[in-house]
């Protein structure tokens, strides 16, 4: 049971130990994935995203995706920045199948309540509108694959003048 496991986890840290600059193994990740699963309720993996997709979706849920995830997820979602290349585990590449082919539930879970023992914070505002904001998020790491020059270029500009009103 679960005090097995915290033996191995000890016994692994011990062997291993804890810095964050280690490439995670393959059996950290292992572990780091079923944690990530087991972290959403069956119940909520099912949900389906109550937000119909369109222009004005993506638009808002690009938006919120320059202003909160692309300092560690990059605006492509392929973590390539400074920040996501130095979390442990480090983000993780989102146009990939690992996450893609995660439910809309999953995803939003993840975002909406974080996952413990990495980098990835608590993002929902626990309001009904703070969950039509996740579930946009939802349809934008949807998206992620098919993302445009032009998009990426139009995410670059709101940043700037963000920035530049600040």
């Amino acid at each position: 049971g679960m005090g097995g496991i915290t033996l191995l986890a000890a016994g692994w840290i011990v062997v291993h130990g804890v810095s964050a600059r280690d490439t995670p193994t393959a059996t950290e990740e292992v572990l780091a994935r079923a944690l990530r699963h087991l972290a959403v309720p069956m119940g909520e993996r099912r949900r389906p995203n109550p937000i119909p997709p369109g222009p004005e979706v993506l638009a808002e849920g690009r938006a919120h995706w320059a202003d909160h995830c692309a300092t560690c997820h990059g605006n492509d979602g392929r973590g390539d920045t400074e920040m996501g290349r130095n979390l442990y585990p480090k983000a993780p590449d989102m146009t990939l199948d690992k996450t893609q082919k995660l439910t809309d539930g999953e995803l939003f879970a993840i975002i909406k309540n974080g996952v413990r023992l990495t980098g990835m914070p608590a993002w929902g505002n626990p309001t009904s509108e703070g969950d039509a904001q996740t579930w946009k998020l939802v349809h934008f790491v949807r998206h992620l694959r098919e993302i445009t020059p032009k998009e990426l270029d139009q995410m670059k500009d709101e940043f700037l003048s963000i920035a530049s009103h600040q």
